[in-house]
C-alpha cells in the first residue's frame, strides 16, 4: 500500500513512542522537525504526498530553505539526524528501499564549553530558597539532588518516590531511551530530601504500595511538577543571590560533572554517573578540567 508522507510521520512517532521507549522530550522534538517538513512539502512541493515521492534532492532543498532562514548550525544538524532517523525506519520497515536522508550531512559546528560554577556559586544558589515553608524546603531538596546526582531536570521531575531508596542513599534515574542508571546521594542532599518528604507527606499523605509511583516531587496542590516548574524556580534562585542570566537548570548538571573531574575522579566513572552511552560525550568536561589546571599552575608556579 502506498502510504502518504503524513501517515509515514505518524507511524514513525508511534515508533519511537511504543517500540523504542522515547521520552516526550524526544517525541516533541521528532514531531517539530517532522511538522516543519510537512508545511515545507504543502508550500514547496505540494505534489509530493506519497511516501514513495520522497527523495534525497527533496530532503537536501528541504534542508537547505531551512538554514537559509538563519536557523543555528546546531539546529540544522538536530533537523538532520531526525530525517535520518525518519529515513531509517522507512527503510527498515520496508516503506521505501533505501533511505532518503541518507546523504545528508550535518554542517560543522564549534562546540562551546559547557558553562559551570564555582563551588562557592554553588553554596549560595543551593542556599538560595529561605525559609521552613513547603516550597523553599522542597525547592532545597530539589537544587541538591540536581548537584548530588547531576541529573536532567526531565529525569528529575519523573522520578516516583518508589525510585528513591532513602536507607540507602540512592535514586533509580531512568535517562534517555528509558536506560536507568544508580544515582548515589551526598549526605547534605539526603537532609534535605528528608525535610521536605516530612512536609510533603504531612500535606499529602505518606507513600503506599497503591501509590507508590507517584510522583517524588509536588506542587503545593499535591501535583506532579514539570518541566517548566523546575526552571522557574532555578530562575527566581538564580536572581536572588545575583548569578549571571546564563546560568540555566542544566548547569548544575555541568557543574556536578565539572566538579568531580577537578577532584580527580576518572572520566569512565562521571560517564556513567551522567548517563553518557558515549565516552566521546563525557570528553567536554575534561578540556574544563584542563582549563582548572592551567589557572591553579598558573597562579601557583614560580616560573608560570
Amino acid at each position: 500500500m502506498d502510504e502518504s508522507v503524513s501517515g509515514c510521520c505518524d507511524a514513525f512517532i508511534n515508533y519511537l513512542r511504543d517500540a523504542r521507549n522515547a521520552s516526550e522530550h524526544t517525541l516533541r522534538a521528532y514531531r517539530r522537525d517532522l511538522r516543519r517538513l510537512l508545511e515545507w512539502l504543502a508550500q514547496e512541493a505540494p505534489d509530493i504526498t506519497s511516501i514513495h515521492m520522497l527523495e534525497g534532492r527533496s530532503l537536501r532543498a528541504f534542508v537547505a530553505d531551512q538554514s537559509a532562514t538563519g536557523l543555528a548550525a546546531s539546529s540544522i544538524a538536530r533537523l538532520i539526524a531526525s530525517l535520518r532517523s525518519f529515513g531509517n525506519f522507512l527503510a527498515r520497515t520496508e516503506r521505501l528501499s533505501y533511505n532518503p536522508a541518507g546523504m545528508l550531512r550535518p554542517p560543522k559546528q564549534s562546540r562551546p564549553l559547557p558553562l559551570y560554577l564555582e563551588s562557592s556559586e554553588i553554596d549560595a544558589l543551593l542556599s538560595a530558597p529561605q525559609g521552613d515553608g513547603f516550597i523553599a524546603v522542597r525547592d532545597r531538596a530539589i537544587l541538591e539532588m540536581l548537584y548530588s546526582t547531576g541529573m536532567r531536570v526531565g529525569e528529575l521531575v519523573s522520578l516516583n518516590d518508589s525510585s528513591i531508596d532513602r536507607l540507602s542513599g540512592l535514586v533509580v534515574v531512568r535517562g534517555k531511551g528509558r536506560k536507568e542508571r544508580l544515582a548515589p546521594l551526598g549526605s547534605p542532599a539526603v537532609q534535605a530530601l528528608e525535610s521536605y518528604l516530612l512536609l510533603r507527606d504531612a500535606a499529602h499523605g505518606r507513600t503506599t504500595y497503591d501509590n507508590a509511583e507517584r510522583g517524588a516531587f509536588l506542587s503545593v496542590r499535591g501535583k506532579r511538577l514539570h518541566d517548566r516548574d523546575i526552571r522557574r524556580l532555578i530562575d527566581r534562585s538564580i536572581r536572588s543571590c545575583d548569578l549571571s542570566p546564563k546560568v540555566s537548570p542544566h548547569t548544575l548538571r555541568h557543574s556536578f560533572a565539572t566538579h568531580l573531574l577537578q577532584a580527580g575522579a576518572d572520566i569512565r566513572s562521571v560517564q556513567e554517573l551522567l548517563g553518557h552511552s558515549s565516552i566521546n560525550t563525557t570528553q567536554i568536561y575534561t578540556h574544563l578540567s584542563i582549563e582548572h589546571l592551567r589557572t591553579v599552575y598558573q597562579h601557583a608556579h614560580p616560573r608560570a
